[in-house]
């Protein structure tokens, strides 16, 4: 039986990003790795040699990295928002201004894949609660969604596709 896998969303910036780790993870860490594991085999005995041990370990989860990194971007679904046909409706990418009702602040997020969130950036996941309780609602729309803080009111205020 065959597994479908499935696409994963990103901006080209996030891409761009992964990319550049994978580069780093692979011509930097790698080789610098390989070259303390090197160094911690001189020191003898390998049962007890706790550098040895942890020159491995690091090994282990930088190669981990990697494949995950691969697998990112091999699955990558690049959506460039700016050449969506803009419906004014919140989508993946978009820049999105809200109205929390109860205290009239207003907040802008820009939804992003997982590897691109930044909460202290207002770029946050699709897979977060406040992006799902956006995503296909308009200008205007009053949304509540359930958060880890309870249900939180916004009102739609503005939808940039940029």
């Amino acid at each position: 039986m065959t597994r479908k896998i499935e696409r994963i969303p990103m901006t080209q910036n996030g891409v761009e990003k992964l990319r550049k780790k994978l580069e780093y993870l692979k011509n930097v860490l790698r080789p610098e790795i390989i070259k303390n594991i090197s160094e911690a085999r001189k020191h003898g005995d390998l049962k007890e040699n706790s550098e040895y041990h942890a020159a491995r370990e690091q090994q282990g989860f930088c190669e981990g990295r990697i494949q995950e990194i691969e697998f990112k971007l091999s699955n990558a679904y690049i959506i460039d928002v700016t050449k969506v046909a803009e419906e004014q409706k919140v989508v993946f990418g978009v820049t999105v201004c809200v109205e929390k009702l109860d205290t009239q602040s207003k907040q802008v997020y820009r939804i992003v894949g997982d590897d691109e969130a930044n909460y202290k950036k207002n770029m946050i996941s699709i897979n977060s609660p406040i992006a799902r309780g956006l995503i296909g609602n308009t200008i205007g729309d009053i949304v509540t969604i359930n958060t880890p803080q309870g249900n939180i009111t916004y009102k739609i205020i503005q939808i940039q596709y940029v």
